[in-house]
């Protein structure tokens, strides 16, 4: 639910236009708006999980996510909407991390291989469903649909939590809340993630300029905290620890490349080929079978082959897919551009599954929610931030081909292809060795 709903509004941006009579740059704080409540909400999981504990925490968010799913459905105003999708966000950035914990916790250092390749593959299927989503929800039903779908899965994910997900005891039930922590990283985050979307969105030059700095500053100052202190909100040592830092490099460069071409190459399939919102959305399916195709094989080897050799096969893989992106043409066959995808998943699987099995094989129990943490906000702070500097790089190569959208598009490519090779150099620094 989490992951779909950070795509799932992107096909009726239009059709929440014409309801509420707004822009399509105002309607489009309904995903802004959801994105920044993720990046502010994911610090905070690995407290709370240690406070009140991991099963508690997260049956907690799942209700929350689906109250605030039928608030979404029943606004009646542009801003209710925006104010419900902030709330919604809250709980969806609170929902992978403390999962990913729970599920770490009770599979152990033996079992957490084979099960994260299964729940590694849903951050990667996410930007192809949740358009597929929305547009087969919206040729049958109206708008609000896009959030009531949420309540039956919510519904039955709280039942099922309640009888199947063993209760944990908190981990540090008297830990103190970092405030200082809160103040500095959650807005340093978020300011600089609105900043950056603000350049490609059109906000004056001067406002997101002075948020990426301000998000900057804040940043710098809560690593300065982090440093001192016992017990920080996100603590900065975890990525000084191998494989904490290659891991967590190799996958901010994922989640930049996954959703950056997710936002780049539906974009030119509408403007620079002319295909309608279907037939793109069908178009980018194969990325998904390919990323189904890739946990399968993962599956069977993340807990036999050394990670190194997983993710650097995996990185070829993306790099091979990517290149083709790179020679956008009106004349590049459709055959090119699904077999492109197909490799793009199928290595896509082979990077993230590794990386995260690898981390949490190598962290106490105790560990792991601020751990998970740590992870989801990199991976999600990756998909946003690479998408908002490849919008900022396709304005730019736009302006400077004029009429030849498609070389303008290509040149943008050149850039996620960079994303990949950098991917390369923190997965250069893994394990040479198979996970005992």
């Amino acid at each position: 639910m989490a992951t779909l709903d950070s795509t799932i509004v992107s096909v009726g941006v239009e059709t929440l236009a014409e309801r509420f009579a707004a822009s399509v740059a105002e309607v489009q704080w309904v995903t802004t708006a959801y994105l920044l409540a993720v990046v502010t909400a994911v610090p905070a999981s690995g407290w709370l999980a240690a406070r009140f504990g991991g099963r508690r925490t997260w049956l907690t968010a799942v209700v929350v996510f689906g109250a605030a799913s039928l608030l979404c459905g029943l606004a009646s105003s542009l801003p209710m909407l925006v104010a419900f999708r902030v709330l919604q966000g809250l709980a969806g950035g609170l929902l992978p991390p403390t999962g990913q914990a729970l599920l770490a916790r009770a599979a152990g250092p033996e079992r957490i291989g084979r099960l994260i390749s299964v729940v590694g593959v849903v951050p990667l299927l996410s930007p192809v469903l949740g358009p597929l989503a929305s547009g087969a929800i919206l040729s049958v039903a109206d708008w609000p649909w896009l959030f009531y779908v949420n309540l039956p899965v919510g519904v039955v994910a709280v039942l099922l939590g309640l009888r199947y997900v063993a209760a944990d005891q908190p981990t540090d039930p008297r830990a103190p809340f970092d405030f200082r922590g809160a103040a500095l990283l959650s807005p340093g985050l978020a300011a600089v993630v609105f900043g950056l979307t603000g350049f490609s969105d059109g906000y004056p030059k001067l406002l997101s300029s002075a948020a990426v700095v301000a998000g900057l500053l804040m940043l710098a100052a809560f690593v300065r905290h982090g440093l001192r202190v016992r017990a920080p909100l996100l603590d900065p040592r975890l990525f000084t620890r191998p494989p904490f830092g290659a891991a967590a490099l190799a996958l901010v460069v994922l989640g930049a490349s996954v959703f950056g071409t997710m936002f780049l190459l539906p974009l030119y399939l509408r403007r620079g080929a002319g295909l309608g919102a279907w037939d793109t959305g069908l178009l980018m399916v194969p990325q998904g079978i390919g990323a189904a195709a890739g946990s399968m094989l993962v599956h069977r080897l993340v807990d036999r082959a050394a990670p190194r050799t997983l993710v650097v096969s995996g990185i070829g893989l993306v790099t091979l897919g990517t290149a083709a992106f790179t020679q956008l043409s009106p004349e590049l066959p459709d055959v090119v551009l699904v077999i492109s995808l197909l490799l793009r998943g199928f290595g896509a699987a082979m990077i993230s599954a590794p990386v995260l099995a690898l981390v949490y094989r190598s962290l106490e129990k105790a560990q792991l929610p601020k751990a998970a943490g740590a992870l989801n906000l990199l991976n999600t702070l990756g998909g946003s931030v690479g998408t908002a500097v490849l919008a900022l790089v396709l304005q730019n190569r736009l302006a400077a081909r004029g009429a030849d959208v498609a070389a303008a598009f290509a040149d943008t490519f050149w850039w996620v292809l960079g994303l990949v090779v950098a991917a390369a150099a923190g997965a250069a620094k893994l394990p040479k060795e198979r996970s005992r």
